[in-house]
């Protein structure tokens, strides 16, 4: 069985970050647990061993803190996209791709994948996203230009100030 690598960000502006990788790269950035809570949560979800190794992230925290500190505008991450189920990949594929100060809407990404009708299903993806920040979840808005959830620091505060270091415009 796989092993997952974990280590964390150091001080950044929002704070600490968990980060976990496999040997086919990123799987997890996680905010505000202990390290037992993270292992709890990497174990429960992926079913894997969790091995605290730095070194298997340390390139992923050095672009999360370049990124939160505004000196970063793309990440260049591998990142294993196995470990997503094939609707979550698809939207979360399509998040990837939104241009740092840019935003799509929930509709938006739904038709981008073929799903047109599933807005609320792309909603619920995201709000599950495993790798937010470098899967840009925060870049997803509301069909009335609003920031509508964000389960990550402060919530859609949070999601403001992103967007807001983004330079990116929103209602």
């Amino acid at each position: 069985m796989d092993k997952l690598y974990i280590g964390q960000t150091g001080k950044t502006p929002l704070g600490r970050f968990w980060l976990a990788a496999s040997d086919l790269g990123l799987v997890a950035v996680e905010w505000g647990l202990t390290r037992a809570e993270f292992d709890a949560y990497l174990t429960r979800r992926f079913k894997r061993t969790v091995k605290y190794a730095p070194g298997h992230v340390r390139q992923a925290a050095k672009q999360l803190k370049e990124y939160l500190s505004g000196r970063r505008r793309a990440f260049t991450l591998v990142i294993d996209w196995t470990v997503l189920r094939q609707f979550q990949k698809s939207v979360l594929h399509a998040t990837y791709e939104i241009p740092y100060g840019e935003t799509r809407t929930y509709k938006e990404i739904a038709r981008h994948i073929g799903r047109p009708r599933a807005a609320r299903a792309v909603g619920r993806a995201e709000a599950t996203n495993p790798m937010p920040l470098v899967l840009p979840c925060h870049r997803v808005i509301g069909m009335d230009g609003k920031l509508h959830g964000y389960g990550m620091a402060e919530g859609v505060k949070t999601k403001a100030w992103l967007l807001k270091l983004e330079g990116a415009m929103i209602a």
